[in-house]
């Protein structure tokens, strides 16, 4: 709470014993207008800027980049074969504000079909740091290959092909499901479209 200066005590004396004369009322005014002149000194100069703070053109920050998935070796074991992301989808899972990257990975082995993992990727805990496998959605020994991934509200969707038997040839996958993975309870949780796999 502010509250108005309190003059010196001894200038309280000497006003008290003696009249007011108008050369007092001057030496007042030009007192008060030099005290006014000073506390405009300290206000910040909006002319000049000196005191920087949001513009109407200003708007928030803008979000950073989600991942590259392309940056990250990922915990996926390939027998010396090199590592192909296969397809990516971008976007905030757990409400933090910032985008992470869902990608999907498998074996390069030039050859037939190797399944799929899907990791989640999120940026670094430092500036600069590269970006950081959170979870794994999809393990490669489910020995699915994944398509269509897409992220939408907080979910993380892909179709996913399989095969019914072992016998099945690895280029003709004949189950086909619709996985869900939505982030709940401080972890993500799968959901699938129907209880069963369905034959393609």
């Amino acid at each position: 709470m502010l509250h108005s200066p309190t003059p010196p005590t001894p200038a309280l004396d000497v006003l008290a014993h003696h009249h007011t004369r108008p050369v007092h009322w001057v030496a007042t005014a030009c007192a008060m207008a030099a005290v006014i002149a000073g506390a405009g000194l300290l206000q910040p100069d909006r002319a000049t800027g000196a005191t920087p703070g949001p513009t109407a053109a200003s708007g928030p920050p803008a979000p950073a980049p989600a991942p590259d998935a392309h940056a990250v070796t990922y915990p996926l074991d390939c027998k010396g074969a090199p590592q192909a992301v296969t397809d990516t989808a971008e976007g905030d899972l757990d409400g933090d504000g910032n985008p992470e990257t869902v990608a999907a990975v498998r074996c390069d082995a030039g050859s037939g079909t190797p399944p799929h993992a899907i990791y989640v990727l999120a940026r670094g805990g430092q500036q600069g740091a590269a970006p950081r496998v959170v979870a794994t959605l999809l393990d490669a020994a489910r020995r699915q290959t994944a398509t269509e991934l897409t992220v939408s509200d907080r979910t993380v969707t892909a179709r996913l092909l399989g095969y019914s038997s072992p016998s099945v040839p690895r280029y003709s996958p004949d189950v086909k499901q619709l996985a869900k993975w939505r982030w709940t309870g401080g972890k993500f949780r799968q959901e699938l479209t129907d209880s069963a796999a369905t034959r393609v």
